[in-house]
C-alpha cells in the first residue's frame, strides 16, 4: 500500500481500531508493546483501501479523488495476511461489506473497554501510569476545573463517549488509591503534567476535538495497546485525570 494517507487519518484509524485488526475471524493484535528499554513499539498492521487506490486495485471507483481515497472512511486497519485475502477476493469482500466491518470492528472495541473495566487490577494500571508517568514536563498551571457532566457537554462529546466516562468513573477511586499509596509521593503530579502535555500536543498538533480527542487520549493512555484489560486500564487512568485535572477546557 502507497499513497499520501494524513498522518491524523492515520493515527484516527489505529485509535479507533484499537490497534486491532478488522477482520473479525482475525482481531490481531497490530501494535507490539516494547519488550526492553531501548527497543520501540513495531506496528505490523496495513491502512487497506475499501476502495482501490489505484485503477488496477480491488473495488476502485474513478469518481473518487485522491484524498477521497486516501481518508479515514475509505480506509480500514488490517493485519498483512488479511490484506492479501481481502483484496484477492473482491467478490466477497465488497465496499458494503468492508464498510460494516469496519463499523462492527470499531463498535467491538469500544464494547471490550466497557466490558474490561471491571476487570482492572493493580497489575494493569502500575503498567499503565509507568508508561504515562515517562518523559512528563511542568502543566500550565493556568487550567480550572470543570465537573465531567460539564466537560461532556462543553466538548461535545457524544453518548457513547459520555458511557464509556460512565463506566470509567467505577474505577477513580481505584486508581486514586494506587496513584496514593505508589512510594513516590509526586508520581501523581508527575503523571498529571505529562497527560496534560500529551493532550496539548494533540489538540494542537493534530487539531482533534471532542471524540476524536478523547480516543486518541484513550489509545496514548493505554499505551497503544491492543489488549482489552490494559485498554481498560488506560480508560480508567483518562477518566481519573478527566475528572481531577484539567483536560479538555481551559
Amino acid at each position: 500500500m502507497s499513497g499520501p494517507i494524513p498522518a491524523r487519518d492515520q493515527r484516527l484509524l489505529c485509535t479507533r481500531s484499537g490497534s486491532v485488526c478488522a477482520n473479525p475471524k482475525c482481531r490481531k493484535e497490530l501494535v507490539i508493546a516494547l519488550t526492553k528499554e531501548g527497543d520501540r513499539e513495531s506496528t505490523v498492521a496495513e491502512m487497506a483501501h475499501i476502495k482501490g487506490e489505484k485503477p488496477t486495485a480491488p473495488r476502485y471507483d474513478p469518481n473518487m479523488t485522491d484524498p477521497q481515497r486516501n481518508a479515514y472512511s475509505n480506509l480500514i486497519f488490517l493485519c498483512r495476511a488479511c490484506h492479501k485475502e481481502i483484496d484477492d477476493q473482491p467478490k466477497k469482500y465488497t465496499v458494503e461489506i468492508l464498510h460494516e466491518m469496519k463499523k462492527n470492528h470499531e463498535e467491538w472495541v469500544k464494547e471490550t473497554l466497557r466490558s474490561n473495566i471491571i476487570n482492572v487490577t493493580f497489575a494493569e494500571l502500575e503498567v499503565i501510569t509507568k508508561y504515562l508517568n515517562s518523559n512528563q514536563i511542568e502543566a500550565d498551571e493556568s487550567y480550572t476545573l470543570i465537573p465531567p457532566k460539564e466537560k461532556i457537554q462543553k466538548n461535545e462529546l457524544s453518548q457513547l463517549t459520555e458511557r464509556l466516562i460512565t463506566m470509567g468513573l467505577t474505577q477513580v477511586k481505584y486508581v486514586a488509591k494506587f496513584i496514593e499509596n505508589f512510594p513516590d509521593i509526586e508520581f501523581g503530579t508527575r503523571l498529571r503534567n505529562g497527560f496534560i502535555s500529551e493532550y496539548e500536543k494533540i489538540r494542537g498538533e493534530q487539531g482533534l476535538k471532542g471524540d476524536d480527542l478523547f480516543d486518541e487520549l484513550v489509545q496514548f493512555a493505554s499505551g497503544g495497546s491492543g489488549n482489552g484489560k490494559l485498554r481498560a486500564a488506560g480508560l480508567s487512568v483518562l477518566v481519573y485525570l478527566f475528572e481531577k485535572c484539567e483536560v479538555f477546557e481551559k
